[in-house]
């Protein structure tokens, strides 16, 4: 028996976690969604 990959990619579970609304929600998403501007990030969140 071998085990499972990890990664199983979904559209909908990867919008509702990493998405924009998803960070917006919560003060700690807030931060993320600031640090990641504040670097300068080319995509604050997942496309």
């Amino acid at each position: 028996m071998s085990t499972k990959r990890t990664y199983s990619p979904k559209k909908r579970k990867r919008k509702k976690t990493c998405g924009f609304r998803a960070r917006q929600k919560t003060k700690g998403g807030r931060k993320v969604l600031s640090r990641r501007r504040r670097k300068k990030r080319k995509k604050v969140v997942v496309a």
